[in-house]
């Protein structure tokens, strides 16, 4: 995992697996957002597989999947909603770790 700090409250990277888990909670993560659209490439892991293991781990896990068509209004609001409701430091993932950004900086004229 090459995971990118943004700020305090949150991280990014690429594609997880179920297998990252333990190190993402040894890194003191404490809720873990999908911005990937389950099924968008050849092996990629379900979200449900990767939710299901976080949960066996007290991690919190929300999809807010970003498609082709880009970051839209809704997904915003969702990932404010998702950051005002879960507990941080949260990780965002995506397939490299760039819609997750880019949502991220979309909400910081929303929350300020």
């Amino acid at each position: 995992m090459d995971i990118r700090k943004i700020n305090d409250e949150y991280s990014v990277t690429g594609q997880i697996s179920v297998a990252d888990l333990d190190e993402i909670v040894s890194m003191g993560f404490k809720s873990v957002v999908c911005h990937r659209p389950d099924g968008e490439a050849e092996g990629q892991p379900k979200f449900a597989d990767i939710e299901q293991a976080a949960k066996a781990r007290g991690i919190e896990l929300r999809h807010i999947p970003v498609g082709p068509s880009g970051v839209g209004h809704e997904q915003v609001q969702q990932f404010v909603d998702a950051l005002d409701e879960m507990d941080r430091p949260m990780l965002g993932y995506c397939r490299s770790g760039a819609r997750s950004t880019a949502i991220y900086q979309q909400t910081l004229h929303i929350r300020s």
